[in-house]
C-alpha cells in the first residue's frame, strides 16, 4: 500500500475550500488510496442533519453538495473502468444539527437537500421513528423520493389516511449491476427498536427472518451477492441472526453488510465471504467498500481481472474517507477547478440558503474553551458534563412554582450529542449539542433516602432494568459509541513509523493532525487519512445536580452548587426532594424508584418548567454568561 502526500496535491490545498462559506479549509495530510474492486460502494450513516459539513473542523468540512460531486466523479470512473459502484445510506438522517432541527416544521429544508444524492439503497434509522410527524414524513416524502431504492424489511406504518398497517416501503430488492452484471439481492433492516411512536411497528429481526417472504428470497439461487443494509450495529444479535439465516441455506454466496447506529467506524468479518462496514457519524466519514472476485451471473462476460478460480474466493477491502475536499480531490484525481459539478454546486447553494434563512450563524456568545463529550475525562474542567453539572443546571433548573424546594436533577449523557469548541457559540451550536425536544418532568416530594440512590442505580444497575424489560437497556442512556467502546482509549503521544512497511512519500515524518485512528477486524490501515490518535473516555449514563439543599451544622454535610449564590456550601440532607429529569429517562427513573421501594407511575409525574427543554436551558445560560465577541 502506498500512502501519498505529493507536492502536487499540496499545491492544490490553498484552493481546497469547502463549499460552505464559513467552513475551514482542509489540512494537508498523508493519504491512503482507495482499494477499487469489481463492485464498489460509498456509504453514509447517522448523518443527523450535518449536511452542511463541520464548520469548525477542517477534517470534516465538505458538505452534501461536495459529496454529490464526489459520487458523480467516482461513478464516471467506475463506468470508464467497466466496474460498478453503489451508494448506500443506513438511516438516522435527522435530529442533531440546526439545518434539520431549527426549522418549523423540522426538516423543512433537509428533505429536499438529501434527495439530490443518487442513492441506490436506503433504509430508516431509529431517529426517523421517535415522533409521529417524522415517521409520517419518512413514509410520505423520503420513501417516494427514493422510490424503488428504499427498503424496509422489518418496519411497518399505519397509513395516515387509511389507518391500515402497511410496510413503510418494499421489503427487499433484486437487481443486476449495469457494468459487471452482478446479481444482487438487497434488504434494509432496523435493529429491534422499541422507542418508536405508536404509528409505526418495528418487527423483531428474529421474527422477520422466519417469515415466508424472507425464507423464499434467501433461497434464490440466481444471486451473486446478498446485500444486507440496516441501521444495525455490526456486532449485534440482529446481524448475527440474519447472517446465520442466510448461511443456513446459502453457505457459499458472498454477503456484504452495511450498518449504523453506534456512531463508529467499524469493519467486521463474519466469515471468509461475509463482511460488514459501518461509516461513523455526523458526515465525518464517507465509507468506501470494494469486492473483487464476484460471479457475474447477469452477464456472460466476467470482469477481466478475475478468473473462475478467483471468483470463488472473493476479496473484500474497506476505506474510511475523511469528509473533506482534500480527500475528495485526491481520490477523484481532480482539483478545485474541475472537481465541483454543477449539481454539487447547486446543492451547496441550497444548504447555504437554508442556513441563512434559519440564521444558524447567529451568535449567542463565545465559548472560552473546548468542552468535550468523550475526549476529556469526566469529571474534569474540559468535560461538557462537568460544565453542565457545575454551571448550567444549578443556575437554570428552577420552576417558578417550586423554586424554593430542594431538587435533584438528572439528565442522561446521551442527551448531549456533540462537543463545544472554543469560539463562537451559535444557533447551530445549540442544536448540535442538544437537538432533542425532550421536556423536563418531575416527581414531587420523593423521600431523599430513595432519591439519593437513583444516580448509582441508573449508572450501575443495568441488570435491574434489563431483567424487567428488554426495552430498558441502560446503554441507551449514554452516548451511542459506548455501546461498542467498553473501556477508555488513551491516545499514545506519537506514532512509530519504523514499525510499518507501508511506504510514505514524504521527505520527513509528517506532523499529523488529530483524528480517527481506527482499529477493526482487518487491522489499522482502514482510515484514508493518517492522523495522530485522539483519546476516548467513557462517561456515566447519567449525571446529577442537587439544587437548593438546606444547610445545617448538625447534619451530614456534602458540598453542593447552590443556584442562588453560585457558591459551594455545606449541605444537609432534606427529608424530601423534587426529582427532576429529562422526559426520555422517565421509564428508567420510575423503575429505579420501584426497585428502591417507592410506588410511582407515569401519572404521578408533572411538567417541570413548562415550555422549556434542555436546548433552551443551555441557550439561556450561554446568553447570560458567555457574552462578548470572539
Amino acid at each position: 500500500m502506498i500512502i501519498r502526500s505529493t507536492l502536487g496535491a499540496l499545491a492544490l490545498l490553498t484552493a481546497a475550500r469547502a463549499s460552505q462559506p464559513s467552513a475551514p479549509s482542509p489540512l494537508a495530510a498523508p493519504l491512503r488510496d482507495l482499494p477499487w474492486g469489481q463492485l464498489n460502494f460509498l456509504h453514509t450513516t447517522d448523518t443527523h442533519g450535518w449536511h452542511a459539513g463541520h464548520l469548525l473542523e477542517p477534517s470534516f468540512s465538505a458538505d452534501w453538495g461536495d459529496y454529490i460531486s464526489f459520487a458523480q466523479h467516482l461513478r464516471a470512473k467506475a463506468d470508464d473502468e467497466g466496474v460498478d459502484i453503489l451508494l448506500i445510506d443506513t438511516g438516522d438522517r435527522i435530529e442533531g444539527n440546526g439545518l434539520y432541527d431549527a426549522s418549523d416544521p423540522k426538516g423543512k429544508y433537509t428533505g429536499d437537500i438529501f434527495k439530490e444524492q443518487d442513492i441506490d439503497i436506503i433504509c430508516s434509522g431509529n431517529h426517523e421513528l421517535y415522533k409521529q410527524n417524522s415517521s409520517e414524513n419518512e413514509y410520505l416524502v423520503t420513501v417516494p423520493n427514493f422510490q424503488g431504492n428504499y427498503l424496509a424489511s422489518n418496519l411497518d406504518i399505519f397509513d395516515p389516511e387509511s389507518g391500515e398497517r402497511v410496510p413503510l416501503s418494499q421489503r427487499y430488492k433484486k437487481f443486476t449491476t449495469k457494468n459487471q452484471g452482478i446479481r444482487v439481492l438487497a434488504f434494509g433492516f432496523l435493529f429491534d427498536f422499541t422507542g418508536n411512536s405508536n404509528n409505526t411497528v418495528v418487527q423483531p429481526v428474529a421474527d422477520t427472518i422466519r417469515e415466508k417472504w424472507f425464507q423464499e428470497a434467501i433461497r434464490d439461487r440466481e444471486v451473486d451477492l446478498f446485500l444486507v443494509t440496516g441501521h444495525v450495529g455490526l456486532r449485534s444479535k440482529e446481524y448475527a441472526n440474519i447472517f446465520k439465516a442466510i448461511r443456513d441455506v446459502q453457505w457459499d454466496t458472498p454477503i456484504q453488510f452495511f450498518g449504523g447506529h453506534t456512531h463508529i467506524r467499524d469493519y467486521a468479518k463474519y466469515d471468509a465471504k461475509a463482511y460488514a462496514l459501518e461509516s461513523g457519524r455526523y458526515m465525518e466519514t464517507i465509507g468506501f467498500m470494494s469486492i473483487k472476485g464476484l460471479n457475474t451471473g447477469g452477464k456472460d462476460k466476467s470482469w477481466s481481472e478475475t478468473s473462475p478460480s478467483v471468483r470463488s474466493s472473493p476479496t473484500f477491502a474497506r476505506r474510511y474517507i475523511d469528509n473533506n475536499l482534500f480527500s475528495f480531490y485526491h481520490h477523484s484525481s481532480l482539483n478545485s477547478t474541475n472537481f465541483p459539478t454543477q449539481h454539487g454546486r447547486n446543492v451547496s447553494n441550497m444548504i447555504s440558503s437554508a442556513r441563512k434563512a434559519l440564521k444558524l450563524d447567529a451568535r449567542f456568545g463565545c465559548s472560552p474553551s473546548d468542552l468535550w463529550t468523550n475526549r476529556a475525562p469526566y469529571p474534569s474542567k474540559k468535560s461538557i458534563f462537568t460544565w453542565l453539572q457545575e454551571s448550567v443546571l444549578p443556575e437554570t433548573m428552577s420552576d417558578p412554582n417550586r423554586g424554593d424546594i430542594s431538587r435533584l436533577v438528572l439528565i442522561n449523557t446521551g442527551a448531549i450529542r456533540f462537543d463545544i469548541f472554543e469560539g463562537p457559540f451559535t444557533t447551530d451550536t445549540t442544536f448540535t449539542i442538544s437537538p432533542f425536544t425532550s421536556t423536563f418532568r418531575f416527581l414531587k416530594d420523593v423521600p431523599f433516602s430513595a432519591a439519593s440512590r437513583l444516580l448509582s442505580l441508573l449508572n450501575n444497575g443495568g441488570p435491574v432494568f434489563a431483567h424487567v424489560s428488554s426495552n430498558l437497556q441502560s446503554e441507551m442512556l449514554a452516548p451511542p459509541e459506548q455501546m461498542i467502546i467498553h473501556q477508555d482509549i488513551i491516545a499514545e503521544p506519537t506514532i512509530d513509523y519504523s514499525a510499518t512497511t507501508q511506504q510514505i512519500l514524504l521527505a520527513d515524518k509528517p506532523d499529523l493532525t488529530p483524528g480517527y485512528t481506527t482499529k477493526d477486524d482487518a487491522g489499522t490501515d482502514g482510515d484514508d487519512t493518517l492522523h495522530s490518535a485522539i483519546s476516548f473516555y467513557r462517561v456515566p449514563n447519567c449525571i446529577e445536580v442537587r439544587v437548593v439543599f438546606p444547610t445545617s451544622s448538625d447534619s451530614p454535610k456534602r458540598p453542593i452548587s447552590n443556584a442562588n449564590t453560585h457558591l459551594e456550601k455545606e449541605t444537609a440532607d432534606p427529608e424530601t426532594v423534587d426529582v427532576v429529569f429529562v422526559d426520555f429517562i422517565q421509564p428508567w427513573v420510575l423503575l429505579a424508584l420501584q426497585y428502591l421501594g417507592q410506588s410511582y407511575e407515569s401519572g404521578d409525574t408533572g411538567v417541570y418548567m413548562p415550555g422549556r427543554d434542555l436546548t433552551s436551558v443551555i441557550e439561556e445560560w450561554v446568553k447570560g454568561n458567555w457574552e462578548g465577541d470572539c
